[in-house]
């Protein structure tokens, strides 16, 4: 097949209401990445664009579980048969792809004190949804070197919002963040999403619809 340039899959990508999430090459023998792949390209959201695609989707209607993996699953199925790549997921391992190692290699983000990863521009707005593989050089940029806004932000307000102190130094306690979503009283973590990832101050959070699915995909996950 065909070896796909980077603009072609940049704009391929694009066009699915996907955004590129950054690319890199792995060295020979690199055991991050499955055997053979030279190119790893990252896609995914960031903030709200892109909610709308599949917000209109036969997968987001038709009232099955796990509609935002099944969507993603054949969209960038899709791309990778069009691009002559293979795709990768962060969902329905093992194995369980480091999507996050990944990301540090390829994208503008760093490590949170919360633990997620945070964007220079998007804050802690934005996800990965997949990845493709090729087997050649697709000649992607390399991923700029900056400083990760948390570097300057003194008040790290993301570590004092939330209501059950989940985020702390030993980690973050899922189950109590879990438990206290499920209830009456989290209810603006239900519907508005994380009060500690609202705190952030970089980057615009994506709609109330958006925020408020993520979070019922997350307890959802939880209680499989």
């Amino acid at each position: 097949m065909r070896a796909s340039p980077w603009p072609e899959i940049r704009s391929a990508i694009a066009q699915t209401g996907l955004t590129p999430r950054g690319a890199f090459v792995a060295p020979d023998g690199d055991a991050d990445v499955p055997a053979g792949a030279i190119s790893l390209v990252l896609v995914g959201f960031v903030g709200g664009r892109g909610w709308d695609v599949f917000r209109q989707s036969p997968e987001a209607r038709d009232g099955a579980p796990h509609p935002l993996d099944r969507w993603s699953r054949r969209v960038i199925d899709a791309l990778a048969a069009r691009l002559g790549g293979e795709a990768l997921y962060p969902f329905g391992g093992p194995p369980h792809r480091p999507f996050q190692r990944w990301a540090l290699r390829a994208d503008d983000v760093h490590p949170s004190p919360i633990g997620l990863l945070v964007h220079g521009e998007h804050g802690l707005w934005h996800s990965y949804r997949g990845a493709l593989a090729f087997a050649h050089d697709i000649g992607a940029p390399m991923r700029e070197e900056r400083k990760s806004p948390c570097e300057s932000c003194t008040a790290k307000p993301c570590l004092s919002t939330c209501p059950v102190t989940a985020f702390s130094p030993g980690g973050y306690d899922v189950a109590a963040c879990a438990a206290w979503i499920a209830s009456a009283d989290g209810v603006d973590c239900m519907e508005g999403s994380c009060l500690a990832r609202r705190a952030c101050p970089v980057g615009a959070p994506p709609t109330r619809e958006q925020r408020a699915f993520s979070m019922r995909a997350f307890l959802a996950a939880r209680s499989q």
